[in-house]
């Protein structure tokens, strides 16, 4: 195992033993009681068991009556508006086949709500966007709250969704957890070309129609968005985690296929309930190696900005205490090892093509890079994961990939990576910590100094660049009260195509923001989900127009160049909105939730960690400053914190 990754592991570990060991003390109750008592619906009263099987059809009523099979609860994010979760309309009946010929009894336990980020981009929806991870998780609790389930099948695809399924299902750890993805759609127009035609229309070259037509022609039929942002990204993460089978990950929808691996989910979630010889509680597969497994894989694929956020709050719900410095030291230590739009010109097809998962992670445990010894729902140990499926005569089976990347283009081997590290970094400096995606910028652009241009709303800097005024310059723009007690940390990717207009004409320009930009956000250096945020008073709300500020990426600092003299005698410009101003298409039902969002580093969510509750800790995530003290309240910079790891 790499010495480094073997440290930052055994560190998450000795931060988080409190917690952890108090999650993993409730749910190993929960699991032995599980295993003592057979089925949990067979302990319900008869009238609360006759609700819970009333509309059940005949072939099931039966075995939901009785006290032998495992009951399996499948939780859905369907629903037709949304390429990437149209597919699950006709997962259901499949799963409860499979489960039924496995000898359990599935029932569809509850919905959760499913939005796209690519709809609500710079629309006011979008402001509600990550609030809803923590609306699915709750959703999903609600769910599996019926004691009726030994076991769920997951079915979720995008952005929030599969973090919010992750963390409902995590409080209730002691029931095995498969995700059941539905693939992405086949190639359409190359993501070079869709990017262009953006910028074109935002030039004025082109019009809505011309423009319509391009998107229409990417995104242009069921399945996953083919560009490596949240939605693939989470996908990924899912199988390195050793929570999808192996190999079903990039698998196209409504091909044979697909609804072979779809069945073998269903027939695996009755195998490994606590009522068979192989139970796999997802509380227990979900602990630090496998947290450190989808940090190295997020790193390694360039994967989406969200996950620096997500990943924290997720595995938070399994009591383990994740911080941007341990990513910080991970991303030294992992190199850069795809090339899939926005990182590239390739998508997840021609990554799977190219080898895709089973080679990534064939190579990543070959150098070190992944701890083997984990649980998964395939089986013990990540090296069932090296075998992608097929179907043979009809009948599904897995064989070892061999000889590594097809495509060097798209996928390369530990030993000759694109970039010696992750693509992702952290920043920090007087305005605080930040996320920069440095996977997609090219090395001219990782270091820029200019004057600050500063906005309080995305669309005033959309304004300003229809009326020329960003034109013939170099500078920064700073875009502020964007952050989770603001205004829900929406993602701000709408500014990328002007931006990178004026990238193109030779201007040198980045982003500096408390917001997000997106998994889909490319060229255009940015530093990005910047903690503490402006409503928090934050450095970021001193800022002017016309102050110098400093980006660089590739050595992680941002900085303000203002004397501290000077600083001191500023007082915040600009506020977030009002409780009152901030209405419309819901927003004001999620008030709450702007009032106990949790820092950007801390995971933005409203959740405490499992098995740290306290009454002392707080809104969001509440860390215990012993367990998981920030450098604003230790004065430790991720430089001091990186000397210990990495050399």
């Amino acid at each position: 195992m790499n010495s480094i990754i073997q440290d930052i592991t055994d560190r998450i570990a000795e931060r988080s033993a409190g917690s952890r060991a108090a999650y993993l003390a409730r749910i190993r109750r929960d699991g032995e009681a599980a295993k003592a008592k057979g089925p949990a619906r067979a302990h319900l009263g008869c009238a609360n068991l006759a609700h819970g099987f009333a509309s059940a059809p005949s072939e099931d009523k039966p075995a939901l009556m009785g006290a032998s099979k495992p009951g399996v609860a499948i939780v859905t994010s369907y629903n037709d508006m949304l390429s990437a979760h149209q597919p699950y309309e006709t997962y259901p009946p499949e799963l409860k086949a499979a489960v039924r010929r496995a000898g359990g009894v599935a029932q569809v336990a509850g919905g959760v709500p499913a939005m796209c980020d690519g709809i609500t981009q710079g629309r006011a929806g979008m402001e509600l966007s990550l609030y809803s991870r923590d609306v699915i998780a709750m959703a999903t609790a609600i769910a599996l709250s019926h004691d009726m389930f030994d076991a769920s099948l997951l079915l979720g695809v995008c952005d929030k969704i599969v973090p919010g399924l992750f963390i409902g299902a995590l409080h209730f750890g002691h029931l095995p957890a498969i995700f059941v993805p539905a693939g992405p759609m086949t190639s359409g127009l190359p993501n070079k070309v869709k990017a262009r035609t953006r910028q074109l229309f935002a030039e004025g070259k082109v019009g809505r129609d011309e423009l319509l037509e391009a998107e229409s022609k990417s995104y242009h039929s069921p399945g996953t968005c083919t560009f490596y942002g949240t939605a693939n990204s989470n996908q990924a993460l899912m199988e390195v985690m050793g929570l999808h089978l192996p190999g079903s990950t990039f698998v196209n929808p409504h091909t044979e296929l697909r609804h072979a691996l779809t069945e073998a989910a269903g027939r695996r979630a009755v195998e490994i309930t606590a009522h068979g010889p192989e139970y796999t509680p997802i509380g227990e597969l979900v602990d630090e190696k496998s947290v450190v497994n989808a940090c190295v894989a997020l790193l390694a694929t360039g994967g989406s900005t969200n996950h620096t956020i997500h990943l924290v709050a997720m595995a938070a719900a399994a009591g383990i205490v994740l911080t941007w410095d341990d990513l910080a030291c991970l991303s030294e230590a992992v190199p850069s090892l795809t090339k899939i739009y926005p990182n590239g010109q390739a998508d997840v097809n021609h990554f799977r093509e190219a080898g895709g998962m089973q080679v990534l992670i064939g190579d990543l445990l070959d150098e070190g890079l992944l701890h083997g010894d984990v649980m998964t729902v395939a089986g013990p140990g990540l090296d069932r994961y090296r075998s992608a499926p097929s179907l043979v005569d009809g009948a599904l089976a897995w064989a070892p990939v061999e000889g590594g990347s097809s495509d060097l283009d798209v996928l390369r081997p530990v030993a000759r990576p694109f970039s010696a590290d992750g693509g992702i970094h952290m920043v920090e400096g007087n305005l605080g910590r930040a996320v920069s995606k440095v996977s997609a910028v090219k090395p001219e652009h990782l270091v820029i100094e200019a004057p600050a241009k500063v906005f309080d709303d995305q669309l005033d800097l959309l304004r300003a660049f229809e009326a020329g005024e960003l034109d013939g310059q170099d500078f920064v723009a700073v875009i502020r009260y964007q952050g989770p007690s603001a205004n829900g940390m929406p993602e701000l990717h709408k500014l990328t195509p002007p931006l990178a207009v004026l990238l193109d004409r030779g201007q040198r320009v980045a982003i500096v923001t408390d917001g997000r930009m997106s998994g889909a956000s490319g060229k255009v250096p940015a530093a990005i989900h910047l903690s503490p945020e402006a409503a928090d008073g934050g450095p970021i709300a001193l800022v002017r127009d016309g102050d110098v500020i400093r980006l660089d990426s590739a050595d992680g600092t941002l900085e303000l160049l203002v004397p501290a003299e000077e600083l001191t005698r500023r007082t915040p410009e600009g506020r977030p909105l009002s409780d009152a101003q901030w209405v419309g298409t819901g927003r004001e039902l999620f008030a709450v939730f702007r009032r106990m969002a949790g820092h950007a580093e801390q995971g933005a969510g409203i959740f405490g960690v499992s098995g740290a509750e306290s009454a002392h800790h707080g809104p969001g995530l509440g860390f215990p400053a012993e367990a998981g003290a920030s450098h604003l309240e230790t004065g430790t910079s991720v430089g001091a914190r990186r000397a210990g790891l990495v050399r």
